[in-house]
């Protein structure tokens, strides 16, 4: 119990902190909720197929924040990874024999392994070189498995088994995927978290905002930079995996194309690179979008004219994103910190003794 001494106010730093806290933790309890209920709600298979691809982009677009987010190096071939991650799963079990679940697994360990020699090689560059780069190895990947038809199947692709018995009907199928994606995307939001606040995401930060200068200070850039690149290239196999082990086909035209890359750079860009849920928010977004103009347009390429025009409106008005420009709208309307605090009966007397000490001294000076 405090004091009649003490000055009590709601508007300092500490209550300010503590309500932010308790809304980041009501939204999250929120969308948490919200993930849960959405197949109950999902009004018919449709719908909550949407819900799968939906969650799939979020898990994309949150591997590819690994390396974009906390680097700054925009990847454009990042859908090497997802592709490759789909394809080792389907040979795994195809070619092997391997159960579903541990050959997705194993799978993002392989990717993982490959993406060790590419980012060696491909770490070394910045910029437009790097993003050329990644562009190039998504392009050679598309040909190889295009071309290696005995192993991959070629143009013609690549049927997947489903990991669930036949008994297991559609709307089952979808629901089970959805939550199967959700609780990736929770582990990889969990490590994009565990990462911002170690010290170890301090240093890719630093990358992010001046390399030159982090390599001056000791921050050994290029190890950072490798270890996150392959634990995206990791998360973004698994999706590709999971991806495959639903949709049940696998064709190398789509696995291994540049768009798949641009849409995990726009998910991202748009709801805030450097923020937790942007991905999440972009992907809501994009996804939804990009079903729509599919589902009210079939085989036009309007979804692409709107995927163009959203990422101009995004570079123009809203360059760090949705989630950190209604961060700082609300900072700007949210009144300013009141500069009264809790002081107890100690500091209180303090102050007198300072007040009554500085009241001494002027007056000595007068006489």
């Amino acid at each position: 119990m405090r004091s009649d001494s003490e000055l009590v106010t709601g508007h300092g730093p500490r209550g300010g902190r503590t309500a932010v806290r308790a809304a980041r933790l009501v939204g999250l309890l929120a969308l948490i909720a919200l993930v849960i209920a959405f197949p109950s709600m999902a009004p018919d298979s449709f719908i909550l197929s949407v819900g799968v691809v939906i969650m799939s982009y979020a898990v994309l677009a949150t591997s590819w924040n690994f390396v974009g987010g906390f680097t700054g190096y925009v990847s454009l071939g990042h859908a090497s990874y997802s592709g490759l991650g789909g394809y080792a799963t389907a040979l795994l079990i195809l070619r092997a024999d391997v159960n579903p679940w541990v050959a997705m697994i194993l799978a993002g360990l392989i990717v993982a392994a490959i993406a060790v020699p590419v980012g060696i090689a491909s770490l070394r560059v910045r910029g437009a070189s790097f993003v050329i780069v990644s562009i190039a190895l998504v392009l050679i990947l598309l040909l190889v498995f295009q071309s290696w038809g005995t192993f991959t199947g070629g143009s013609n692709g690549l049927r997947i088994p489903r990991p669930f018995s036949d008994d297991v009907l559609r709307p089952e199928q979808h629901e089970r995927f959805f939550y199967l994606h959700a609780a990736l995307l929770a582990v990889a939001l969990l490590c994009w978290w565990a990462i911002n606040r170690s010290r170890f995401g301090i240093g890719l930060k630093a990358i992010r905002e001046d390399e030159d200068k982090a390599q001056s200070l000791g921050v050994p850039t290029f190890a950072y930079k490798l270890v996150v690149f392959v634990i995206s290239a990791f998360f973004t196999a698994l999706a590709g995996g999971l991806y495959a082990l639903w949709f049940g086909f696998l064709d190398p035209i789509f696995q291994f194309s540049i768009l798949v890359g641009a849409y995990m750079v726009l998910m991202s860009l748009l709801g805030g690179i450097r923020s937790l849920f942007g991905p999440l928010l972009g992907a809501v977004i994009v996804g939804y979008a990009m079903e729509f103009f599919k589902a009210q347009y079939g085989d036009t390429q309007a979804h692409l004219i709107a995927m163009g025009a959203l990422l101009g409106v995004v570079v123009l008005f809203m360059p760090d994103g949705i989630i950190p420009a209604l961060t700082n709208l609300v900072n700007r309307l949210r009144p300013q910190a009141a500069s009264i605090r809790e002081l107890s009966a100690a500091e209180l007397a303090e102050q007198r003794r300072e007040a009554e000490a500085a009241d001494d001294t002027k007056e000595e000076v007068h006489r």
